[in-house]
């Protein structure tokens, strides 16, 4: 991944993941609002050094590998402060993950972060569609999917920090994403040569 892919919003900066994000991490990552819907694997209670770990051996060498791809979500206003992770995932069924620290949750920051990470995906990785598993008790992330024009594809049981229960599988296609965005889009003039 490269370095330098950082996207901007109007009210967020999204940065590349780096070795010295972990502490940062590490603060907002390991409360109960964040991790309950998290798959099973987060262990719980975190551990003192679980960002870390887990950036160190896990997100950095996946995205030397170009398998996965993880960024900070910044606010604009205050760029050294994070307030959650957005990610993409080169695996079957698992293309997309986020978590917001509790206290910027419900203002919206999530939505705006998944557009100009589903664009990278689609447009840039030319991949033709997202799937995207989560809790089905997640309403707040079933409401950010249902806004992106998402359909839900299957539910399945699922293993989760909180324990069992149903895992709704969401899916997006390229062309509705891009039928979404350009409807969007605001109509600019046609060039009339003057």
């Amino acid at each position: 991944m490269d370095s330098n892919l950082i996207f901007t919003t109007r009210r967020l900066t999204l940065t590349p993941l780096q070795l010295s994000d972990a502490a940062n991490i590490q603060q907002l990552f390991p409360h109960w609002e964040v991790v309950r819907y998290l798959n099973k694997n987060v262990p719980w209670p975190y551990p003192s050094d679980g960002a870390l770990t887990y950036v160190r051996d896990h997100a950095l060498p996946a995205m030397g590998r170009g398998s996965e791809w993880h960024w900070m979500i910044r606010l604009t206003e205050a760029r050294t402060q994070s307030i959650g992770s957005i990610c993409l995932y080169d695996q079957p069924g698992n293309h997309r993950g986020f978590w917001l620290a509790p206290q910027w949750q419900g203002h919206g920051y999530m939505q705006e972060a998944c557009e100009v990470i589903n664009d990278y995906w689609f447009e840039t990785l030319k991949r033709p569609v997202m799937h995207v598993p989560k809790a089905r008790e997640n309403l707040a992330s079933r409401r950010v999917s249902e806004r992106e024009g998402m359909r839900l594809l299957e539910i399945q049981q699922g293993e989760f920090v909180m324990g069992a229960q149903c895992l709704d599988i969401w899916e997006l296609k390229k062309e509705d994403w891009l039928n979404r965005k350009n409807k969007r889009m605001p109509n600019t003039p046609s060039d009339s040569g003057q």
